[in-house]
This record gives structure tokens, C-alpha cells and sequence, in this order.
């Protein structure tokens, strides 16, 4: 039972992402347990009365204890934040407690996999810099299991320009975008993509704007789990000027599937989710969906040591259930 868990450790628990997570965690399970790691205690102590069975500590990622106390115990470390460091990582695996990286792009990752693969039956290690906190990524491969063979996947998430989900978020958002090469899979082969990177796309209200190629997590999964051959992710800023923003979804992710069905014909299909949250709110949907399942809190087996993706460790149906539970709304087949 959730109630006689240790806390999870939750880094960053104050920032938008944060809050909204746990209010997520705290609606999939009541009775879990929830401590915010910060930096200002006083700002983290503030969220923590919010929220039932939730407290605060200071937290130091220069230190590799993060600055806790000796006896401290928690059933799991969520970095919400870019621990350059890796310190958090090191201490879930010294505790062998599951752990979640929420902030890392797919050229960031070396670092965490070599230290994965010098301790590999440690903990559990979640890669969860998927957009959406790996809501995109379950989705198309959800739309996936309609065909046999899948050839192309291509996926874009909308926000409002507006919408900057906080300074954390914000930052990670400018960081990916200084990329200027992404990977895609393209007929069979990985590259660093120097041209087609922008391509118009038509949003779920008819008006087309130009999306970018974005180097998220999200391809590489995509890739391993379908085989498609080319797989591209896009991300998109719409204008929230003259749109009225209770005419138009704060969030969308369009799926563009290819290949063949399981009757055996060619097909092509593009399925929408829209939703009126917001980055941060979807994105911590996601998130809790994941942690729910990485502690083992969902009626499924515990999660034994190892490196996932939300692809490997959620079963995307459930996934994107649970998604529709919290407000998100799926339009399948569309003609734009």
C-alpha cells in the first residue's frame, strides 16, 4: 500500500512543473508520501502545506549526500531540474531507489549512461526528458498499434507563446532550441538534420504555422519501438494574439502515422490530442503517470534495476487513458 512508502524525493517540487506534479501524484495516489527537495526551503515549505502528506527539505547538489540527512530514506529520487552534477542520480543508486531524469535532451544523456552502465543493478533509471513527460512519445506509439508496419512517424507539439511553464522550463526549452542540427530518422538511417528542420503544419483549428525539429527523446524511442524507418519531432509556438485563448487548445500533439494496417493495405492517418492545460500541467500529467508506475504504485510488479524510457516501462493505452482522465481530448482520423 502507498501509505506505508517511504516519501518520494521530489527536486525542483517548488518550480511550475513541480507543483503541478505533485497535485498529479497526489490525485493518482492520496495517500503517497511527498517531499520536496529545493534549494529555498522557505519557497518549498510554502508549496508543501499546500499538499497533504508533504513536507520540504534544503537540498545541495554539490554534495553527493544532496546535503540530507544521514538516516534520510525515500522510495525514489524525481529530478525535475538539470542536475549537471548527476549527484542525484548517484544517490538513488547508492540508496537503490528508483530514479527519474526529467530534464535531459537525447545530447545529453552520455553522461547518465555511463554512469548507469558502471552500476547497472542499482536502481531503476528513468530517461524521462520526453516532451509532455513522455505523454507525445506513449501516444504515438498508442496510434501505432494499429498497423503492422509502421514506415514514418511524425510528430509536433503546439504551445501558446505564452505559455513558458516557468523559469526552469523555459530554459530547458532555450537549450534545446540552440541546437542547431537535430537527429531524425531518416529511410533507414540516423542523421544530424541540416535541412527540411522547419515544415508547415496545419493546427487542430485549420491554420498552418511553421514547426522545428527539436531534439527530444521522443525520436529515439519512437524509432526503437515501431522500426519506422523515418521519425522526425517537431515543436511549434503558436500566436495567442487574435486567437482567443478559450477558442483554442493551450496545448496540442499531432500524430502523422504511415505504413501498413493490420488488414495489409497502405494507410496514412493523423490523430490530434488538445488540451486547455498548459505545458507545465500536461507535461506534470505525464510525469505522475510515470512515477506512479516506477514505484510500483499501479497494481503492476516493482520495477527491477535497469534503464528505461517511459516506452519501455508504461503500456501506452493505459498511458494515454489515463491522459484522457485528466482532461486531454483525442481526435482520431482528421482531414486537414
Amino acid at each position: 500500500m502507498a501509505s506505508t512508502l517511504k516519501p518520494v524525493l521530489v527536486l525542483g517540487g517548488s518550480g511550475f512543473v513541480g507543483t503541478r506534479a505533485i497535485a498529479a501524484l497526489r490525485r493518482l495516489q492520496p495517500d503517497l508520501p511527498i517531499t520536496i527537495g529545493a534549494r529555498d526551503l522557505e519557497r518549498a515549505s510554502v508549496v508543501a502545506k499546500q499538499t497533504t502528506l508533504t513536507n520540504a527539505v534544503k537540498v545541495d547538489l554539490e554534495r553527493t549526500s544532496l546535503g540530507l540527512p544521514e538516516g534520510a530514506a525515500y522510495s525514489g529520487v524525481v529530478t525535475l531540474l538539470k542536475d549537471d552534477t548527476l549527484n542525484s542520480m548517484k544517490y538513488a543508486q547508492t540508496h537503490g531507489v528508483p530514479y527519474v531524469a526529467f530534464s535531459d535532451y537525447l545530447f545529453e544523456i552520455a553522461p547518465q549512461v555511463a554512469l548507469y552502465a558502471q552500476n547497472p543493478a542499482k536502481a531503476p533509471i528513468l530517461f524521462l526528458g520526453h516532451v509532455f513527460g513522455g505523454a507525445a512519445v506513449l501516444a504515438a506509439l498508442h496510434f501505432a498499434r494499429q498497423f503492422r508496419t509502421v514506415e514514418r512517424v511524425a510528430i509536433a507539439a503546439i504551445i501558446h507563446e505564452d505559455d513558458h511553464g516557468g523559469p526552469t522550463t523555459q530554459t530547458d526549452v532555450e537549450r534545446g532550441a540552440r541546437v542547431a542540427r537535430p537527429l531524425r530518422r531518416e529511410n533507414g538511417q540516423w542523421v544530424w538534420a541540416s535541412t527540411d528542420i522547419e515544415r508547415p503544419l496545419t493546427m487542430s483549428d485549420g491554420t498552418t504555422i511553421q514547426v522545428r525539429a527539436y531534439p527530444v527523446l521522443d525520436v529515439a524511442s519512437v524509432a526503437a519501438a515501431t522500426g519506422a524507418r523515418s521519425v522526425r519531432f517537431d515543436l511549434g509556438v503558436r500566436s495567442a494574439v487574435g486567437l482567443g485563448r478559450e477558442r483554442s487548445p493551450a496545448v496540442e500533439m499531432i500524430f502523422e502515422i504511415s505504413g501498413i494496417d493490420t488488414a495489409g493495405s497502405s494507410r496514412s492517418v493523423r490523430h490530434e490530442i488538445t488540451d486547455d492545460q498548459n505545458l507545465s500541467t500536461v507535461s506534470a500529467h505525464g510525469l505522475a503517470i510515470a512515477v506512479e508506475r516506477l514505484l510500483g504504485l499501479d497494481g503492476g510488479p516493482a520495477v527491477p534495476a535497469g534503464l528505461y524510457n517511459p516506452d519501455t516501462l508504461l503500456d501506452p493505452t493505459r498511458a494515454v487513458e489515463k491522459l484522457t482522465q485528466f482532461g486531454s481530448r483525442i481526435a482520431l482520423d482528421v482531414v486537414r
